[in-house]
């Protein structure tokens, strides 16, 4: 039914993303009213409206926080929400330059190809094979369509929360920024910040810390290249100050010991006499998915106190982690393994630095959809608080839960299914997309069973074939679900 359409528009379609991939679109707040979310964003969707606009759309930016592509009549609204903002990528990582897409053996290469540029084209075109197909067959729509995007999705999600102050909700819909056939169940969200003021420790040995410190070693300099919260660290970094006293070499040696002693991937060497600096490299993956990464933070926290109590200081937030955290993503050593139908708790070590001689560590949870985060900052509370650790809860995202029986579940992945010829049944994931953001909203694709998740890491790319399959699936989910009643 939209089939031919769709492939006709292969070329504009990859064109399209293509052209979204060029923009840098990493999220960040800005106090310029006219581009809230930095001028990148605004112009990516520019881009983005000015498409829809020329294929016969209505369009409207929302103040810069976000826009929506509309088409059809009537009251009720058939929401399908995504994203344009991405999260950051370094070049020299890169096979490819991340913001110069690349089209190789069937695949476009870039960042934001499948979180959420790629996604976002599909259910545009997705919505023009549709508007297409009614006007040729002179089938009536009583209920408006409507294709939403934001701009800090990777970050705050303000950008939601400002459409949803502003304008028309929903009535019903998908989120095409997760997997097929559909998901019934997203893990809550919860991201806190652990933080020590370093000037007012004292240590045995009558140590006192602070600028005219007496300490042996003290860490002088610690930094993750501004890593996401929700994002698996592949990179940080930190500079140990040692007293002249202390001889360099031995340190050194102790720490490659240690650093052998894990097995861990890092970089060691002499800044001068009294600087040692020591880089810890790992696998960046999406924190819902801790296990395809490798954290380079946790790893560098353990081998750096470690060496900090072989010389009698102990710092007592980087010693409580590495007791009950350390390279460990399970919450296991918290007693916080939990698990229900959901699937199991996860914890990302995302950000580590001193800020104004503070200590600061941050931990992304994936909590399973029968569990309150509140378990969690209870756990954290009698743990770390009593140590004179601060603890502040940097975002708290509810769960979604939806009966694997309820109708839209039912009747998107009955569209996949029926599609793709397959008999996959509904998934549980610990991703958060903006359906928890709206009732009667599940999230629908766009990785299919068995890919590789490639959101958030290098060399993101998606599959030109799944891409226009996609394009057909969400036209047939847009049909059902305004026309098929």
């Amino acid at each position: 039914m939209f089939q031919n359409y769709i492939y006709s528009q292969k070329q504009n379609i990859i064109s399209n993303v293509c052209d979204l991939i060029t923009y840098p679109s990493i999220s960040e707040e800005s106090e310029n009213t006219h581009f809230p979310f930095g001028k990148d964003c605004s112009d990516c969707l520019k881009y983005f409206l000015n498409l829809a606009s020329s294929l016969g759309f209505r369009t409207k930016n929302v103040d810069g926080y976000c826009g929506y592509v509309e088409f059809g009549e009537g009251e009720e609204i058939v929401g399908i929400v995504g994203h344009l903002d991405v999260v950051p990528a370094k070049e020299e990582d890169w096979t490819y330059s991340p913001f110069t897409p690349t089209v190789y053996k069937n695949r476009i290469y870039g960042r934001g190809a499948i979180d959420d540029k790629g996604p976002m084209v599909a259910s545009l075109y997705a919505m023009k094979a549709v508007m297409e197909y009614l006007q040729t067959s002179h089938v009536p729509l009583k209920k408006r369509i409507r294709l939403i995007t934001g701009l800090n999705e990777e970050k705050d999600w303000k950008c939601i929360s400002y459409y949803k102050e502003h304008e028309e909700l929903p009535t019903i819909g998908f989120s095409p920024d997760a997997d097929f056939p559909c998901i019934y169940a997203e893990k809550g969200v919860l991201s806190i910040l652990l933080k020590q003021d370093l000037s007012k420790l004292t240590f045995s040995k009558k140590f006192s810390f602070g600028i005219s410190t007496s300490l042996p070693i003290e860490i002088e300099a610690l930094e993750c290249q501004n890593n996401a919260i929700n994002v698996v660290p592949k990179i940080a970094s930190c500079i140990l100050k040692l007293q002249k006293n202390l001889n360099a070499s031995s340190v050194i040696t102790a720490l490659k010991k240690q650093i052998d002693h894990y097995d861990y991937d890092m970089d060691l060497y002499k800044v001068d006499d009294t600087h040692i600096k020591i880089t810890s490299y790992g696998i960046s993956a999406h924190s819902a998915h801790p296990e395809l990464g490798q954290n380079a933070i946790s790893k560098l926290l353990c081998v750096v106190n470690d060496v900090l109590l072989m010389h009698h200081v102990s710092i007592p937030l980087l010693s409580t982690f590495c007791t009950f955290i350390g390279d460990d993503y399970t919450g296991k050593g918290l007693k916080l393994d939990l698990k229900d139908e959901s699937g199991s708790l996860t914890l990302n070590t995302a950000q580590c630095y001193i800020q104004n001689n503070f200590l600061c560590i941050g931990i992304n949870f994936r909590i399973p959809v029968t569990y309150s985060s509140k378990t969690v900052l209870q756990t954290f509370t009698q743990t770390f608080a009593e140590k004179g650790i601060e603890i502040s809860v940097m975002q708290d995202m509810a769960p979604l839960f939806i009966d694997k029986k309820n109708p839209l579940v039912s009747k998107l992945c009955h569209i996949f299914n029926e599609t793709c010829g397959a008999s996959f049944s509904p998934l549980a994931i610990g991703g958060a997309t903006y359906s928890r953001s709206f009732p009667n909203m599940i999230s629908f694709g766009m990785n299919f069973p068995g890919d590789k998740d490639m959101c958030h890491q290098v060399d993101e790319f998606v599959d030109i074939d799944k891409l226009l399959l996609s394009t057909n699936i969400y036209a047939k989910a847009i049909y059902e679900l305004s026309v098929g009643e």
